[in-house]
């Protein structure tokens, strides 16, 4: 989950999440804002319910990779244990086994990852897209020239700080 934040506000900073308003030309202000994307996304139950989702989703398959994984290291314990008297014959099968049982082991646990990976980058993508809308709708009602995710700012006035409008939009 803290991945899944610290990936979504690296992206909005590395973005910028700019929304581009056209300044008033009569009075010359440039509005900035500023919005805690991190704290926005931590705190959101819509979050919490993807993140829990995707736990549902691929708890089988880790499950099975856990089982895997721990049969493999009995095999291994067992090699260990009564590799000084098997034959010469038996312990080249069982190396031949164990060896072939850690690759297929290694092999679903990289299609596991690739799999969690793009899932999580499904749900991200739609996440960022729905909160850089929000951000973008509130920064036009309030005429907004820049938002900024707040990490990558200083300081900022009380008043510029736009976090709970987002999140107050975001979790509806």
């Amino acid at each position: 989950m803290k991945k899944l934040c610290m990936l979504a506000s690296a992206i909005l900073l590395i973005g910028g999440t700019q929304v581009g308003v056209a300044a008033d030309a009569n009075s010359g202000q440039f509005k900035i804002a500023v919005v805690n994307v991190q704290q926005v996304l931590q705190q959101s139950p819509k979050v919490a319910d993807q993140s829990k989702k995707l736990e549902v989703d691929f708890k089988d398959r880790q499950q099975k990779i856990n089982d895997q994984q721990k049969s493999l290291q009995d095999e291994l314990d067992k090699f260990k244990k009564e590799s000084p008297t098997m034959s010469q014959k038996d312990r080249d099968a069982m190396q031949k086994k164990i060896t072939n049982d850690r690759a297929d082991l290694v092999k679903k646990v990289v299609a596991y990852q690739q799999d969690l990976n793009k899932e999580q980058g499904k749900i991200m993508q739609s996440i960022l897209g729905s909160l850089n809308s929000i951000v973008s709708e509130i920064a036009k009602k309030d005429k907004f020239n820049l938002v900024l995710d707040s990490q990558a700012v200083i300081y900022a006035a009380d008043g510029t700080d736009i976090t709970k409008a987002v999140a107050t939009q975001f979790n509806k």
